[in-house]
């Protein structure tokens, strides 16, 4: 079963992190692809460039080996879109191995709003982790989808290749990109929420308003 987790990593954090080993955990897989968008659609620009958050993500991932780096959305031009990652991967991977997308309830909840949606079911397993915040609404067009493709068990997606929708609650780190750029950007420090190498990579590079002379 291979499973993919995007994002756009603006930075990763430990709540990046913990999130992907606990997928390894709970999906039974050796390991779980990180992949980091190139150009987000639904939001405005990223606060460091792509090869600079890959860059941080290299640095984060060091001495794990459950967790893999695919940079394919960062090598194509334009936007990046689910629907063409995994048609690339389905392509690769053949019509049936189990290939399983990790994305979050708030994500979900506007899941009819991507481009071609409708066609996401076919080509990948979706695995909604449920993020504090409203729960989805029972009239929407995502809760309806949730409701017809649910399956209770992991078991449920090694079965077929696509087409399944699993819950998962796992512990998760209450920790925000976002949080984490406006914390740097106010001069205070991030540690314990990011790795130290990615930190001090932040740093040097100036990231997000970061002080390269600043105290760590």
């Amino acid at each position: 079963m291979h499973v993919i987790y995007g994002g756009t990593f603006d930075p990763i954090h430990h709540g990046h992190l913990r999130l992907a080993i606990e997928l390894c955990d709970r999906l039974e897989v050796e390991r779980v692809s990180l992949v980091p968008c190139h150009i987000p659609p639904h939001r405005g620009d990223t606060g460091a460039s792509a090869s600079q958050r890959l860059q941080l993500m290299e640095l984060a991932l060091q001495g794990e080996p459950r967790l893999y780096i695919d940079d394919r959305e960062l090598l194509r031009a334009g936007a990046s879109y689910t629907a063409d990652t995994l048609r690339q991967l389905r392509e690769e991977l053949g019509p049936d191995q189990p290939l399983v997308m990790v994305v979050g309830t708030d994500a979900f909840a506007g899941f009819d709003r991507w481009r071609e949606w409708e066609r996401i079911p076919e080509l990948a397993h979706i695995v909604v982790v449920r993020r504090p915040g409203p729960a989805l609404d029972p009239e929407s067009t995502p809760a309806r989808l949730l409701a017809s493709r649910r399956v209770e068990d992991v078991e449920s997606l090694r079965g077929t290749p696509a087409g399944c929708i699993l819950e998962l609650d796992p512990p998760l780190l209450d920790i925000s990109a976002t949080g984490i750029r406006e914390r740097i950007a106010a001069g205070r420090s991030p540690r314990y929420l990011i790795p130290d190498s990615v930190w001090e990579e932040i740093r040097r590079l100036g990231l997000y308003g970061a002080c390269p002379d600043g105290n760590f």
